[in-house]
């Protein structure tokens, strides 16, 4: 319960850094550690904040059957103590090497024979990104492969290249060395697991808990009722970066596979807080088509491999992507401590400028979506200044149910960055509730939108901006709804 080793596979190597004689604190991020490596400078620092993925690195991970996951991420924006039983993988392991030769791997030699390299800053992350693909099941043309690179930014070669040099090698697969050496792997990483106890890394600078079950998180919860809580950090590294402090105590419930889950029961259905976006995002557009769009601008897949929808939540930002959606789909969440549990609707999870309903001892465990009605149509888009790694202006996630007549019988129109919080449209909503479905009555229900708000001005907006906008997405609601309507409940 008490080791100070973390342990993790580098460079085909078992690799110990045990806290207590190291330099490092268990939150340095992999970026910074990798950098103090001899030989380990391909791995670049650009922003530092998980915007332009040259940081980029592979992690590669067991899943329920033993087999090896590879997901490319920022070290920029991961801890250190959170890669415990995990291959890392960078850069300067994609070739072959022995003593007389150098064979590149496939994506090294396809940016060069596509010419996807100019100054060179930006290239290694990029290999990593095509290197996380190359090691995926999925088939990749060129919007797979351009969805892939949106974390990395390029600003001398342009993406034709790129995308070409991905497409080329993703599409001619063949065995890699890393696919020869997977049972070596993998016999590491399960001979780690052994152990795979709750972690407590300590220094005296900081305390840093990893559990590896929901009982134990919820039992380190009750002990340090302090520490920050985090589930991929995205956010909490981001300030670590900026302000150069390190937290005296966190709780990572990263690696609590309990959380990680998607079920079905007769209503609805469970999804375990712990759930990366990315898997969220591939989960909605399986079952809950209208929302899913929004979700493949999340970010980047690098940050969407590693953030968590219950992350997002509980951050509590009134211009967060996921309480706006869980509002409208009449979400309830599972509140959990050692002895207790109880549910909270949604609408009722946050509760003020960035906070929420939990106390200092309780966890977010669980998210039920009922099945929505027959009928239910479900909008959602997003404002932001840039469409890849974007950080919202303003958001309308929007729930509609429409009678033979095309008169509204039920609506919620739930809008970010209109408030302090995640706020509904009331007034507007009232209006159009009985209301036809059509032009004449949302331009009139626009209306309402400056008895709804009193939006503020920031660097991202004026508040007559957002007004304007505000009702310029009910309109495009509209214009969705009416002209490429999808049927819910048929598709979940």
């Amino acid at each position: 319960m008490n080791s100070n080793q973390l342990i993790f596979v580098h460079d085909n190597e078992t690799v110990v850094i045990d806290f207590a004689r190291s330099t490092f604190q268990p939150s340095t991020t992999v970026l910074n550690y990798l950098r103090s490596l001899p030989n380990h400078s391909g791995t670049k620092e650009g922003c530092a904040e998980g915007d332009c993925g040259a940081c980029t690195v592979v992690l590669a991970e067991l899943n329920q059957h033993n087999q090896l996951v590879y997901r490319a991420v920022d070290s920029c924006l991961l801890f250190l103590a959170s890669i415990h039983g995990k291959q890392l993988i960078t850069v300067e392991n994609l070739a072959e090497k022995s003593q007389a030769t150098t064979d590149l791997h496939p994506v090294q030699q396809a940016i060069i024979d596509h010419h996807a390299s100019q100054c060179g800053f930006c290239t290694p992350g990029v290999a990593m990104s095509m290197f996380g693909l190359y090691k995926s099941e999925n088939t990749v043309d060129s919007n797979t492969a351009k969805r892939s690179l949106s974390g990395n930014l390029c600003r001398c070669t342009g993406y034709l290249p790129i995308t070409e040099a991905a497409v080329q090698c993703c599409q001619h697969r063949q065995e890699d060395h890393f696919s020869k050496e997977e049972p070596k792997v993998i016999a590491m990483l399960q001979s780690i697991r052994k152990d795979m106890k709750s972690r407590i890394f300590s220094t005296e600078q900081q305390l840093y808990a990893l559990p590896f079950s929901l009982d134990e998180a919820l039992e380190l919860r009750k002990k340090y009722p302090d520490a920050r809580l985090v589930n991929g950090a995205t956010d909490t590294a981001i300030k670590q970066n900026k302000t150069y402090t390190y937290l005296p105590q966190i709780i990572d419930i990263s690696a609590v596979d309990e959380l990680r889950f998607v079920s079905r029961n007769a209503d609805g259905w469970l999804v375990g807080s712990g759930l990366c976006i990315e898997d969220f995002s591939l989960f909605m557009d399986a079952h809950f088509p209208g929302l899913g769009p929004m979700l493949r601008v999340f970010a980047s897949k690098q940050i969407r491999h590693v953030a968590s929808i219950g992350g997002n939540v509980c951050t509590a930002s009134p211009i967060g992507d996921l309480i706006p959606i869980f509002i409208a789909l009449g979400a309830r969440f599972k509140i959990s401590t050692v002895m207790t549990e109880r549910w909270l609707a949604a609408s009722d999870f946050i509760t003020g400028y960035r906070s929420n309903a939990l106390t200092a001892k309780e966890l977010l465990t669980e998210i039920f979506i009922p099945d929505p009605p027959s009928g239910t149509f479900f909008f959602t888009e997003k404002v932001s200044e840039r469409r890849e790694l974007d950080i919202a202006t303003l958001s309308l996630t929007a729930r509609i149910k429409l009678n033979s007549d095309c008169y509204v019988t039920d609506i919620m129109l739930v809008y970010g960055g209109m408030a302090a919080q995640v706020k509904r449209a009331l007034n507007t909503e009232r209006f159009l509730l009985g209301n036809r479905w059509n032009t004449d009555a949302v331009a009139q229900a626009g209306a309402c939108i400056d008895q709804d708000f009193s939006p503020i001005s920031d660097a991202r907006a004026s508040a007559a901006y957002r007004l304007q906008v505000a009702r310029n997405l009910l309109l495009k609601c509209l214009a969705q709804t009416t002209t490429n309507t999808i049927n819910l409940s048929d598709e979940a």
